[in-house]
């Protein structure tokens, strides 16, 4: 043993090697820095933070990369210090020695990854408690039986009355509950005032609550701008609740396959001050209805021009009549 690790009672004791030691605490402390760095990249890889549930997930997550970077960086300097140094010789074909194992090494890497998974695990209970974000959840026979339940039976009334019935907003009160429906393949919310709309606008700051349907399938509604993300179960309907943090337009996806032109079954999420969106309420009440421009609707054309040919599928449902159509042209940051 080198002096270092002869050991004295006045040098850190018998059997200790204080240049592994200072090694070993210099490892540690590079790969905490270098984790600490990585948790602050993760709002860079990820879509703006347009939610109050955003920061929320993203802090969970940059938990998991930091503990995941620490892990892999020392069991990789583990390897990497195993394959330089301590290898056997070039011509060595000994055996190795009979270590017949070690208690306390079995019972240290047994409890760290259970506290460290437990931490994890106590940290997402915390955040999900925090979200709050899904509500009840009532089942019905159908979509005729879950679109009663809603109050959303028919097309919207005229505009003339939707005007007359429309009621007085507070603009700190929870909006909704707007009511969406996913199909294959388009998505159409419902305002309480019976404004219908291809595209979902929110105000700022304001607490929303939801009620989700699906017509045919399942789906589910995904925003990642607002890291949230929740099925659309036929045959229930689900109470949903968010917050938006910041304007722009977003974009929502049905994140589950639910046939051919799932991946067309998109739209936009536009966030707006309270001043903007009651001028575009307004504006969709006096609007009259529309069939909103359709992606899966397109391609379900060109199918047909071209004989029909090609995996079975479902006709898409006809593109929903609503007041405010979607713009497939416009931007959305996320």
């Amino acid at each position: 043993m080198s002096a270092s690790g002869s050991g004295s009672p006045g040098r850190g004791g018998p059997g200790i090697d204080r240049g592994a030691v200072l090694l070993v605490t210099l490892g540690v402390g590079l790969a905490l820095l270098a984790s600490r760095w990585l948790m602050a990249q993760v709002p860079r890889w990820l879509p703006p933070q347009a939610s109050t549930a955003a920061p929320l997930v993203d802090d969970l997550f940059a938990l998991e990369v930091g503990i995941g970077c620490f892990l892999l960086l020392g069991c990789t300097a583990v390897i990497a210090w195993t394959l330089l140094f301590d290898r056997a010789d070039k011509y060595d074909r000994d055996d190795g020695e009979p270590i017949e194992g070690n208690l306390k090494l079995e019972i240290t890497w047994t409890v760290i990854p259970l506290v460290v998974v437990l931490l994890i695990a106590a940290q997402a209970i915390r955040v999900d408690g925090q979200l709050a974000s899904l509500g009840g959840k009532v089942r019905v026979a159908g979509a005729a039986e879950a679109l009663r339940l809603v109050g959303v039976e028919g097309v919207a009334a005229p505009a003339a009355t939707v005007l007359a019935t429309a009621p007085a907003t507070d603009p700190a009160a929870e909006l909704g509950p707007i009511v969406v429906i996913a199909r294959q393949w388009s998505w159409e919310f419902v305002y309480p005032d019976g404004v219908r709309s291809a595209e979902l606008h929110l105000p700022l700051n304001r607490p929303v609550r939801f009620r989700l349907l699906s017509l045919d399938v399942l789906h589910a509604m995904s925003i990642p701008a607002f890291r949230l993300r929740q099925d659309v179960v036929p045959g229930s309907v689900i109470d949903y609740r968010l917050t938006p943090s910041r304007e722009g337009r977003f974009r929502l996806r049905d994140s589950l396959f639910s046939g051919a032109y799932f991946a067309s079954n998109q739209t936009d999420v536009v966030v707006e001050s309270a001043e903007a969106f009651e001028r575009w309420r307004l504006a969709a009440r006096l609007s009259p209805l529309a069939p909103s421009p359709n992606a899966a609707t397109e391609l379900w054309r060109q199918r047909q021009q071209r004989g029909n040919r090609g995996w079975a599928t479902v006709p898409p449902a006809p593109p929903p009549l609503v007041n405010v159509p979607l713009d497939p042209n416009a931007a959305h940051e996320g």
